[in-house]
Protein backbone atom coordinates (compact mmCIF):
# COMPACT_ATOMS: atom_id res chain seq x y z
CA UNK A 1 0.00 0.00 0.00
CA UNK A 2 1.26 3.51 -1.44
CA UNK A 3 1.41 6.23 1.53
CA UNK A 4 1.35 9.50 1.13
CA UNK A 5 5.65 10.16 0.88
CA UNK A 6 5.35 7.31 -2.00
CA UNK A 7 2.46 9.34 -3.54
CA UNK A 8 4.51 12.49 -2.90
CA UNK A 9 7.72 11.04 -4.57
CA UNK A 10 5.59 9.23 -7.54
CA UNK A 11 3.88 12.45 -8.38
CA UNK A 12 6.90 14.43 -8.69
CA UNK A 13 8.86 11.85 -10.70
CA UNK A 14 6.17 11.14 -13.12
CA UNK A 15 5.32 15.19 -13.82
CA UNK A 16 9.38 15.32 -14.13
CA UNK A 17 9.61 12.38 -16.32
CA UNK A 18 7.00 13.36 -18.87
CA UNK A 19 8.32 16.67 -18.93
CA UNK A 20 11.80 15.78 -19.30
CA UNK A 21 10.59 13.01 -22.50
CA UNK A 22 9.09 15.79 -24.07
CA UNK A 23 11.65 18.11 -23.89
CA UNK A 24 14.16 15.62 -25.31
CA UNK A 25 11.49 14.38 -28.15
CA UNK A 26 11.31 18.16 -29.08
CA UNK A 27 14.77 18.31 -29.47
CA UNK A 28 15.71 15.25 -30.98
CA UNK A 29 12.76 16.15 -33.65
CA UNK A 30 14.21 20.09 -34.02
CA UNK A 31 17.76 18.59 -34.64
CA UNK A 32 16.73 15.76 -37.17
CA UNK A 33 14.62 17.97 -39.64
CA UNK A 34 17.64 20.68 -39.25
CA UNK A 35 20.03 17.84 -40.42
CA UNK A 36 17.67 16.34 -42.81
CA UNK A 37 16.41 19.28 -44.40
CA UNK A 38 18.76 19.29 -47.38
CA UNK A 39 17.95 15.75 -48.42
CA UNK A 40 13.78 16.17 -48.16
CA UNK A 41 14.71 19.25 -50.27
CA UNK A 42 16.99 17.29 -52.57
CA UNK A 43 14.45 14.71 -53.51
CA UNK A 44 11.61 16.80 -53.10
CA UNK A 45 9.85 14.95 -50.48
CA UNK A 46 6.50 16.16 -49.83
CA UNK A 47 5.60 18.06 -46.77
CA UNK A 48 2.98 15.30 -45.78
CA UNK A 49 5.62 12.39 -46.19
CA UNK A 50 7.81 14.39 -43.83
CA UNK A 51 5.51 14.62 -41.11
CA UNK A 52 4.93 11.10 -41.82
CA UNK A 53 8.61 10.34 -41.37
CA UNK A 54 8.80 12.03 -38.37
CA UNK A 55 5.55 10.41 -36.97
CA UNK A 56 6.77 6.81 -37.52
CA UNK A 57 10.14 8.60 -35.69
CA UNK A 58 8.57 9.50 -32.54
CA UNK A 59 8.56 6.17 -30.98
CA UNK A 60 12.30 5.64 -31.74
CA UNK A 61 12.79 8.83 -30.20
CA UNK A 62 11.12 8.14 -27.00
CA UNK A 63 12.85 4.86 -26.59
CA UNK A 64 16.30 7.00 -26.52
CA UNK A 65 15.37 9.42 -24.45
CA UNK A 66 13.89 7.87 -21.87
CA UNK A 67 16.83 6.24 -19.57
CA UNK A 68 18.15 10.34 -20.00
CA UNK A 69 14.80 11.40 -18.75
CA UNK A 70 14.39 8.80 -16.04
CA UNK A 71 18.06 9.58 -14.30
CA UNK A 72 17.02 13.47 -14.91
CA UNK A 73 13.40 12.71 -13.19
CA UNK A 74 15.29 10.87 -10.74
CA UNK A 75 17.70 13.37 -9.75
CA UNK A 76 15.47 16.45 -9.92
CA UNK A 77 13.13 14.91 -7.67
CA UNK A 78 14.89 13.69 -5.06
CA UNK A 79 17.33 16.64 -5.17
CA UNK A 80 14.17 19.37 -4.99
CA UNK A 81 13.13 17.69 -1.94
CA UNK A 82 16.88 18.03 -0.74
CA UNK A 83 16.82 21.76 -1.33
CA UNK A 84 13.35 22.14 0.63
CA UNK A 85 14.94 20.16 3.09
CA UNK A 86 12.20 18.19 2.96
CA UNK A 87 15.20 14.90 2.60
CA UNK A 88 15.89 16.48 6.24
CA UNK A 89 12.46 16.03 7.80
CA UNK A 90 12.76 12.86 6.38
CA UNK A 91 15.75 11.99 8.00
CA UNK A 92 14.60 12.73 11.19
CA UNK A 93 11.50 11.25 11.05
CA UNK A 94 13.52 7.78 10.65
CA UNK A 95 12.57 7.27 7.01
CA UNK A 96 16.22 5.84 5.21
CA UNK A 97 17.22 6.66 1.83
CA UNK A 98 16.07 2.80 1.08
CA UNK A 99 12.44 3.43 1.97
CA UNK A 100 12.45 6.62 -0.16
CA UNK A 101 14.01 4.73 -3.02
CA UNK A 102 11.17 2.03 -3.12
CA UNK A 103 8.78 4.19 -5.21
CA UNK A 104 10.89 5.24 -7.98
CA UNK A 105 12.54 1.93 -7.93
CA UNK A 106 9.08 0.43 -8.63
CA UNK A 107 8.54 3.31 -10.81
CA UNK A 108 11.91 2.26 -12.70
CA UNK A 109 10.52 -0.95 -13.22
CA UNK A 110 7.29 -0.43 -14.66
CA UNK A 111 9.42 2.12 -17.08
CA UNK A 112 11.36 -0.87 -18.20
CA UNK A 113 8.35 -2.99 -18.94
CA UNK A 114 6.74 -0.37 -20.70
CA UNK A 115 10.16 0.02 -22.60
CA UNK A 116 10.05 -3.69 -23.65
CA UNK A 117 6.50 -3.46 -24.86
CA UNK A 118 7.63 -0.20 -26.92
CA UNK A 119 10.71 -1.22 -28.49
CA UNK A 120 8.65 -4.68 -29.90
CA UNK A 121 5.80 -2.94 -31.02
CA UNK A 122 5.92 0.54 -31.97
CA UNK A 123 9.55 1.34 -32.19
CA UNK A 124 10.34 -2.14 -34.42
CA UNK A 125 6.99 -0.83 -36.39
CA UNK A 126 8.05 2.68 -36.81
CA UNK A 127 11.58 2.21 -38.32
CA UNK A 128 10.20 -0.24 -40.95
CA UNK A 129 7.76 2.64 -41.79
CA UNK A 130 10.45 5.64 -41.36
CA UNK A 131 12.89 3.57 -43.45
CA UNK A 132 10.72 2.61 -46.39
CA UNK A 133 9.88 6.19 -46.21
CA UNK A 134 13.61 7.10 -46.37
CA UNK A 135 14.24 4.60 -49.03
CA UNK A 136 11.31 5.63 -51.11
CA UNK A 137 11.44 9.17 -51.10
CA UNK A 138 14.99 9.88 -50.09
CA UNK A 139 16.66 7.69 -53.00
CA UNK A 140 19.62 10.57 -53.04
CA UNK A 141 21.75 10.58 -50.08
CA UNK A 142 19.13 7.49 -48.57
CA UNK A 143 20.74 6.66 -45.45
CA UNK A 144 19.05 2.91 -45.48
CA UNK A 145 19.59 1.59 -48.55
CA UNK A 146 18.72 -2.03 -48.95
CA UNK A 147 21.97 -3.92 -50.02
CA UNK A 148 21.89 -4.72 -53.84
CA UNK A 149 23.50 -8.16 -53.17
CA UNK A 150 22.19 -10.71 -50.33
CA UNK A 151 24.39 -14.16 -49.69
CA UNK A 152 22.99 -17.20 -47.77
CA UNK A 153 19.29 -16.33 -48.15
CA UNK A 154 16.63 -18.63 -46.12
CA UNK A 155 13.12 -18.76 -46.18
CA UNK A 156 10.92 -20.86 -44.52
CA UNK A 157 7.32 -20.72 -46.14
CA UNK A 158 5.85 -22.97 -43.91
CA UNK A 159 6.62 -26.02 -41.80
CA UNK A 160 7.58 -27.80 -44.58
CA UNK A 161 9.07 -25.89 -47.40
CA UNK A 162 12.93 -24.62 -46.54
CA UNK A 163 13.63 -22.38 -49.56
CA UNK A 164 17.48 -21.43 -49.85
CA UNK A 165 20.02 -19.55 -52.06
CA UNK A 166 23.79 -18.91 -52.10
CA UNK A 167 23.07 -14.83 -53.53
CA UNK A 168 20.25 -13.10 -54.21
CA UNK A 169 20.89 -9.63 -56.44
CA UNK A 170 18.01 -7.68 -55.87
CA UNK A 171 17.62 -5.01 -58.60
CA UNK A 172 18.38 -7.36 -61.43
CA UNK A 173 16.04 -10.01 -59.50
CA UNK A 174 18.19 -13.26 -60.28
CA UNK A 175 19.33 -15.50 -57.87
CA UNK A 176 22.34 -18.20 -57.69
CA UNK A 177 22.11 -21.91 -56.30
CA UNK A 178 18.61 -22.37 -55.35
CA UNK A 179 17.60 -25.64 -53.08
CA UNK A 180 14.00 -25.52 -52.84
CA UNK A 181 12.40 -28.89 -50.23
CA UNK A 182 9.33 -30.00 -49.62
CA UNK A 183 9.53 -31.97 -46.76
CA UNK A 184 6.01 -33.24 -46.21
CA UNK A 185 4.40 -34.57 -43.06
CA UNK A 186 6.92 -37.38 -42.63
CA UNK A 187 9.19 -38.18 -45.71
CA UNK A 188 10.48 -35.52 -48.56
CA UNK A 189 8.27 -34.98 -51.57
CA UNK A 190 10.02 -32.83 -53.65
CA UNK A 191 12.96 -31.27 -53.88
CA UNK A 192 14.25 -27.87 -56.75
CA UNK A 193 17.72 -27.31 -57.23
CA UNK A 194 19.05 -24.56 -59.76
CA UNK A 195 22.42 -22.93 -60.51
CA UNK A 196 20.26 -19.80 -61.61
CA UNK A 197 16.63 -18.27 -61.03
CA UNK A 198 15.25 -15.10 -62.68
CA UNK A 199 12.31 -13.74 -61.43
CA UNK A 200 9.58 -12.84 -64.90
CA UNK A 201 7.53 -10.04 -64.05
CA UNK A 202 4.91 -10.87 -67.53
CA UNK A 203 4.36 -14.68 -65.82
CA UNK A 204 4.80 -13.93 -62.42
CA UNK A 205 7.23 -17.28 -62.19
CA UNK A 206 10.74 -17.84 -61.33
CA UNK A 207 12.68 -19.02 -64.50
CA UNK A 208 15.09 -22.09 -63.82
CA UNK A 209 18.31 -22.18 -65.69
CA UNK A 210 20.68 -25.67 -65.31
CA UNK A 211 17.79 -27.66 -62.81
CA UNK A 212 16.92 -30.67 -61.54
CA UNK A 213 13.55 -31.29 -60.04
CA UNK A 214 12.57 -34.77 -58.26
CA UNK A 215 9.78 -36.12 -56.16
CA UNK A 216 9.44 -38.38 -54.26
CA UNK A 217 7.24 -40.85 -53.37
CA UNK A 218 5.16 -42.29 -49.75
CA UNK A 219 8.15 -44.02 -49.03
CA UNK A 220 11.01 -41.27 -49.81
CA UNK A 221 11.63 -43.11 -52.95
CA UNK A 222 12.37 -40.85 -55.91
CA UNK A 223 9.67 -41.39 -58.56
CA UNK A 224 10.25 -38.49 -61.25
CA UNK A 225 13.23 -36.44 -62.30
CA UNK A 226 13.57 -33.65 -64.80
CA UNK A 227 17.16 -32.50 -65.36
CA UNK A 228 17.87 -29.64 -68.14
CA UNK A 229 20.35 -27.43 -68.29
CA UNK A 230 18.32 -24.83 -70.77
CA UNK A 231 15.25 -22.75 -69.06
CA UNK A 232 11.54 -23.22 -67.52
CA UNK A 233 9.41 -21.14 -66.07
CA UNK A 234 8.14 -22.63 -62.59
CA UNK A 235 6.14 -21.44 -59.70
CA UNK A 236 7.90 -21.76 -56.54
CA UNK A 237 5.52 -20.35 -54.19
CA UNK A 238 7.55 -17.35 -53.15
CA UNK A 239 8.09 -13.36 -54.20
CA UNK A 240 10.69 -11.36 -54.79
CA UNK A 241 9.92 -8.82 -51.98
CA UNK A 242 9.60 -11.95 -49.62
CA UNK A 243 13.51 -12.19 -50.60
CA UNK A 244 14.28 -8.64 -50.06
CA UNK A 245 13.04 -8.89 -46.25
CA UNK A 246 16.37 -10.61 -45.30
CA UNK A 247 17.87 -7.40 -46.19
CA UNK A 248 15.99 -5.22 -43.57
CA UNK A 249 18.38 -4.34 -40.50
CA UNK A 250 17.32 -5.89 -37.01
CA UNK A 251 16.53 -2.70 -35.90
CA UNK A 252 13.40 -3.19 -37.98
CA UNK A 253 12.30 -6.46 -36.08
CA UNK A 254 11.12 -6.51 -32.67
CA UNK A 255 12.74 -9.32 -30.17
CA UNK A 256 10.77 -11.86 -31.42
CA UNK A 257 10.79 -11.89 -35.18
CA UNK A 258 14.54 -11.44 -34.44
CA UNK A 259 14.83 -14.48 -32.59
CA UNK A 260 13.07 -16.98 -35.24
CA UNK A 261 15.43 -14.76 -38.15
CA UNK A 262 18.22 -16.04 -36.38
CA UNK A 263 17.23 -19.87 -35.93
CA UNK A 264 16.56 -19.70 -39.47
CA UNK A 265 20.11 -18.99 -40.38
CA UNK A 266 21.31 -20.46 -37.77
CA UNK A 267 19.55 -23.71 -39.33
CA UNK A 268 20.37 -22.72 -42.70
CA UNK A 269 24.86 -22.42 -41.12
CA UNK A 270 24.30 -18.74 -41.51
CA UNK A 271 26.96 -16.77 -38.64
CA UNK A 272 24.38 -15.02 -36.47
CA UNK A 273 27.06 -13.44 -33.79
CA UNK A 274 25.97 -10.30 -35.17
CA UNK A 275 22.25 -11.12 -34.94
CA UNK A 276 22.15 -12.03 -31.81
CA UNK A 277 23.93 -9.23 -30.16
CA UNK A 278 21.60 -6.85 -31.23
CA UNK A 279 19.01 -9.41 -30.12
CA UNK A 280 20.31 -9.17 -26.35
CA UNK A 281 20.76 -5.42 -26.51
CA UNK A 282 16.81 -5.26 -27.59
CA UNK A 283 16.57 -6.89 -23.99
CA UNK A 284 19.46 -5.00 -22.10
CA UNK A 285 18.74 -1.80 -23.15
CA UNK A 286 15.00 -1.59 -21.58
CA UNK A 287 16.95 -1.97 -18.45
CA UNK A 288 18.47 0.45 -18.57
CA UNK A 289 15.62 2.78 -17.38
CA UNK A 290 15.69 1.34 -13.66
CA UNK A 291 19.86 1.09 -13.30
CA UNK A 292 19.92 4.82 -14.14
CA UNK A 293 17.26 5.16 -11.29
CA UNK A 294 19.48 3.10 -9.07
CA UNK A 295 22.50 4.75 -9.92
CA UNK A 296 20.55 8.81 -9.98
CA UNK A 297 19.30 8.29 -6.03
CA UNK A 298 22.88 8.43 -4.53
CA UNK A 299 23.88 11.12 -6.58
CA UNK A 300 21.34 13.81 -5.32
CA UNK A 301 22.83 12.63 -1.44
CA UNK A 302 26.12 12.56 -2.04
CA UNK A 303 26.51 16.20 -1.65
CA UNK A 304 23.17 17.26 0.41
CA UNK A 305 24.48 21.23 0.34
CA UNK A 306 24.77 21.39 -3.60
CA UNK A 307 22.53 18.15 -4.68
CA UNK A 308 20.88 19.70 -7.71
CA UNK A 309 24.07 21.23 -9.40
CA UNK A 310 26.29 18.13 -8.26
CA UNK A 311 22.87 15.51 -9.25
CA UNK A 312 22.83 17.41 -12.98
CA UNK A 313 26.44 17.75 -13.53
CA UNK A 314 26.86 14.05 -12.75
CA UNK A 315 24.04 13.23 -14.52
CA UNK A 316 25.47 13.90 -18.01
CA UNK A 317 28.78 11.90 -16.93
CA UNK A 318 26.88 8.95 -16.35
CA UNK A 319 24.65 9.08 -19.26
CA UNK A 320 27.43 9.32 -22.10
CA UNK A 321 29.27 7.00 -19.81
CA UNK A 322 26.73 4.68 -19.89
CA UNK A 323 26.18 4.80 -23.58
CA UNK A 324 30.14 4.33 -24.18
CA UNK A 325 29.76 1.34 -22.52
CA UNK A 326 26.70 -0.10 -24.12
CA UNK A 327 28.97 0.31 -27.48
CA UNK A 328 31.88 -0.61 -26.23
CA UNK A 329 29.87 -3.90 -25.39
CA UNK A 330 28.21 -3.87 -28.37
CA UNK A 331 31.23 -3.71 -30.29
CA UNK A 332 33.45 -6.48 -28.48
CA UNK A 333 30.16 -9.01 -29.29
CA UNK A 334 30.30 -8.13 -33.01
CA UNK A 335 33.76 -8.79 -33.17
CA UNK A 336 33.39 -11.88 -31.26
CA UNK A 337 35.52 -11.33 -27.89
CA UNK A 338 33.26 -12.04 -25.69
CA UNK A 339 30.13 -13.88 -25.25
CA UNK A 340 26.59 -12.06 -26.81
CA UNK A 341 24.91 -11.73 -23.82
CA UNK A 342 27.73 -10.41 -21.78
CA UNK A 343 28.58 -8.05 -24.53
CA UNK A 344 24.91 -6.75 -24.24
CA UNK A 345 24.53 -6.52 -20.36
CA UNK A 346 28.12 -5.41 -19.99
CA UNK A 347 27.16 -1.82 -19.56
CA UNK A 348 24.40 -2.56 -17.23
CA UNK A 349 26.47 -4.73 -15.35
CA UNK A 350 29.07 -2.03 -14.84
CA UNK A 351 26.50 0.47 -13.66
CA UNK A 352 24.46 -1.67 -11.70
CA UNK A 353 27.37 -2.33 -9.49
CA UNK A 354 28.39 0.68 -9.36
CA UNK A 355 24.86 2.04 -8.37
CA UNK A 356 24.52 -0.86 -5.56
CA UNK A 357 28.09 0.74 -4.07
CA UNK A 358 27.44 4.11 -4.04
CA UNK A 359 23.93 3.60 -2.55
CA UNK A 360 25.49 1.78 0.15
CA UNK A 361 28.13 4.11 0.90
CA UNK A 362 25.65 7.58 1.57
CA UNK A 363 24.51 8.02 4.80
CA UNK A 364 21.18 7.07 5.20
Amino acid sequence: MLNKLDQYLIRQFWILLGLSILGFVSIFVIVDLIENMDRFMDNNVPSNIVIQYYFYTIPWFVSIGLPMSMLISTVFSLGSMVKRNEWTAMKASGISLYRAAVPLLLSGALISAISFILDNQLVAWGNEKRFEIDRDYVKRKSRHKLKNTLKDIFLQKNSTTHVSLSKYFIHKETGNDLTLVDLGETTLRKRIDAKKITWNADSLKWSLSDFSIREFGENGIEKNVAVNEGDTLVVLGFLPDEIQQQARKPDELDYFKLTERIIQLKENGVDTLRWEVTRYLKVSFVFTNLIVVLFGIPLVVLKEKNSLSFGAGMSVFVIFGYYAFIKFGQSMGFNGIVDPMLAAWLGNIVFMVGGIILILKVRT
